[in-house]
C-alpha cells in the first residue's frame, strides 16, 4: 500500500481535499473527505472479495480516495467533479507510481463511479459505483427531509 500512502501524500491531492473541506464546512449533506473516501474504499474493498472480482487492493483504494477529488474544481470553477476528478486523478497516479495500464484501469472506474448500470461492461466501476452509494448513512442523516436524493435511493437501513 506504499503507492497509496503516495496519493495521501501527493500535494495536489492534498489541496484539492483541503479546498474540499473549505467549501464543505458548513454543508449539511453528505461530505467528501477523507471518511467518506475510506469508507468507500473498504467498502469496494469488501464488495471485490464476497463478489471474488479480483480487482487489485491498491487499485480500489486509489480509486475511492480520488473519484471525488474533483470537486475542489466544481466548488472553485464549476468544472463538473466526475470531469475534474479524472483529469486531477491521472495526474496524481502518475506521480505516485501507478503504471499505464493500472491509471487506465483506475480512470475509467472513476470516470463510470456515476453509473448504476456498469456490472457487466465495467465491474470495477460499478463497484466503486455501489460503495459509493452504500457509504451513504442516510437513516442518521439530520438533513434527511431536506435531501435531494431520490427517495429510493436514501440508505434507510444498513445494507448487507
Amino acid at each position: 500500500m506504499e503507492r497509496i500512502n503516495l496519493i495521501l501524500n501527493n500535494d495536489k491531492f492534498i489541496e484539492c481535499m483541503r479546498v474540499i473541506a473549505e467549501h464543505e464546512v458548513d454543508r449539511i449533506f453528505c461530505r467528501h473527505g477523507m471518511d467518506h473516501s475510506i469508507d468507500v474504499a473498504r467498502i469496494a474493498y469488501i464488495i471485490n472479495l464476497e463478489k471474488q472480482y479480483g480487482i487489485e487492493k491498491s487499485h480500489i483504494y486509489a480509486a475511492a480516495l480520488l473519484h471525488d477529488i474533483g470537486r475542489s474544481k466544481e466548488y472553485t470553477t464549476n468544472e463538473k467533479h466526475r470531469t475534474a476528478s479524472v483529469t486531477i486523478a491521472e495526474n496524481i497516479l502518475k506521480n505516485c507510481s501507478f503504471k499505464e495500464d493500472e491509471i487506465k484501469c483506475i480512470i475509467k472506474a472513476i470516470k463510470s463511479h456515476g453509473n448504476s448500470n456498469l456490472e457487466e461492461d465495467n465491474i470495477f466501476g460499478y463497484v466503486l459505483y455501489k460503495a459509493d452509494k452504500l457509504s451513504r448513512n442516510c437513516f442518521e442523516c439530520n438533513a434527511y427531509g431536506e435531501c435531494y436524493w431520490d427517495e429510493a435511493k436514501k440508505n434507510k437501513g444498513i445494507i448487507i
